[in-house]
């Protein structure tokens, strides 16, 4: 018996540069710009849950989907972590009034802009091709692994950031935020930087994948991460610049009119997003042939263990998302601590990377929601509101986690693309809900410029679909593959 010829191959056509990229571009724009409305750690994993199950799909649909769920999972986790570093003072350097006219504030602030966007996206890329290139990540290794990596993040807080005296005007040498340097004289507010952590904890990560782990896939997307981090938000931050540095040229006319509809913010972090989504995208499909199952093994954790360890992390989650508990801020309160449970959990459990990626990451998220147009601003009432942004629509994250995920063979082809459908549909429904319903037919407002982008980058998400394998191109009516004979 020989194989017949037009048996499918080992790995299965992917789709072309181009449209990765559109749709990597779409994912990380909608989800980055969706997460100004929702801030840090938890908001930035929406851009790190769309832009993996896209790329999974594009580019790996042909992989079990226990590696998919871990890659959508670690991913999701990792675009967190940066939510941690402060970065509303470094925009400041570029647009304040009072810095406005002075290049050198323009250039120093950009340059920070690019360091802690690279560092974002490089925790982000390097999870994404941890789940991909084909390696086995064992508890055993991941846990000391960890720990290095926040003795590293403390290190170079300790050795980049400090020291920190504002009280007698004593900042790093190396810092982006406001600072007496660029503003002689005015009343400041220096705010804390940690992003020399980040450096030393990313730095010794891509280390261990690489050169103790032998994972050529993970410190290569860790790299293209940087790459997207570092162009993308000061390319973003430059639009916003921009306006803030000629405001005679939107003082009449068109741009007049238009300017008074644009949030500037927003739409510098739908850049931001756009060109971190593509990166991540062109580095990925660059490095396509490295892409490879994980060796299949038992879940490492017992499910006695498991559920407790959810409850636990889902605990501490609420508790720094709505509570603010002094103690439990000060532990958890850090993207690089609260990504500590959730990734071993990962790593090592059955149930927790389909809780993590869908019930788990929604829940801050239709939780914010129910706060500010139930609770803040009273625009339904509060059971109705709690159904409608909170009871249902995580419902229905657990209900099709539960299903996708509690068969243990179940096909990546058969809950890829409706992963992603879910998603796309309810983080831009809840953030439309946010906006207030900007209806293009109705008044305009700041919020609609940014929805029309949003239901653009649905658009092609909701109809992304991989590439068909060779034996579904044939114009006959049949898709199944050929047998062997």
């Amino acid at each position: 018996m020989t194989a017949n010829i037009l048996a499918p191959p080992e790995s299965p056509p992917v789709s072309g540069p181009f449209r990765t990229l559109l749709l990597g571009a779409a994912a990380g724009g909608m989800a980055w710009g969706i997460r100004g409305q929702y801030g840090h750690e938890t908001g930035a994993m929406i851009a790190g849950l769309l832009v993996s199950l896209v790329l999974c799909l594009l580019l790996a649909p042909h992989l079990p989907s226990s590696t998919l769920i871990r890659t959508v999972a670690w991913t999701t986790v990792a675009m967190g972590f940066g939510g941690s570093m402060t970065y509303g003072q470094t925009i400041g350097l570029t647009q304040n009034a009072g810095v406005v006219g002075n290049t050198d504030a323009l250039l120093w602030g950009l340059l920070g802009l690019g360091i802690k966007g690279s560092l974002w996206i490089g925790f982000a890329g390097t999870f994404l091709g941890m789940g991909l290139g084909g390696i086995r990540y064992r508890l055993r290794d991941l846990l000391p692994a960890y720990a290095g990596l926040l003795a590293l993040c403390a290190l170079g807080i300790w050795t980049l950031n400090e020291p920190h005296d504002p009280a007698r005007q004593i900042l790093p040498r190396f810092y982006f935020s406001a600072d007496w340097r660029w503003e002689p004289g005015a009343t400041l507010k220096p705010r804390r930087e940690v992003w020399g952590g980040f450096l030393f904890a990313l730095i010794g990560w891509l280390a261990w994948v690489g050169v103790v782990k032998r994972d050529g896939l993970a410190w290569r997307l860790g790299l293209w991460g940087c790459l997207g981090g570092a162009i993308g938000f000061p390319l973003g931050q430059c639009l916003q610049s921009f306006h803030a540095w000629h405001p005679e040229l939107f003082q009449t006319g068109a741009t007049a009119r238009a300017a008074r509809l644009i949030n500037w913010w927003n739409f510098m972090e739908t850049i931001f997003g756009a060109v971190m989504g593509a990166m991540l995208a062109f580095g990925l499909w660059k490095n396509r042939a490295r892409i490879r199952p994980a060796p299949g093994a038992a879940p490492e954790l017992s499910r006695a263990t498991e559920i407790p360890l959810l409850l636990l992390h889902l605990g501490l989650l609420i508790s720094v998302e709505f509570l603010s508990v002094a103690w439990v801020d000060t532990v958890y309160d850090f993207g690089l601590m609260l990504g500590l449970i959730p990734v071993l959990g990962i790593a090592g459990g059955r149930l927790w990377p389909w809780l993590l990626a869908f019930p788990i990451t929604a829940l801050p998220i239709a939780g914010k929601t129910f706060r500010n147009l139930v609770i803040e601003n009273g625009r339904m009432g509060e059971i109705p509101g709690a159904l409608l942004y909170v009871v249902i629509p995580i419902g229905l994250a657990i209900t099709l986690a539960w299903r996708w995920g509690r068969p243990t063979d179940t096909p990546a082809q058969r809950w890829l693309g409706p992963a992603l459908t879910f998603s796309t549909l309810l983080y831009f429904l809840l953030n439309y809900a946010f906006f207030d319903f900007p209806w293009p037919w109705a008044t305009w407002t700041t919020r609609t410029p940014n929805a029309l982008v949003f239901i653009a980058c649905s658009a092609l998400l909701l109809f992304a679909r991989p590439s068909p394998a060779p034996w579904q191109r044939t114009s006959g009516p049949s898709t199944d593959p050929p047998s062997s004979s």
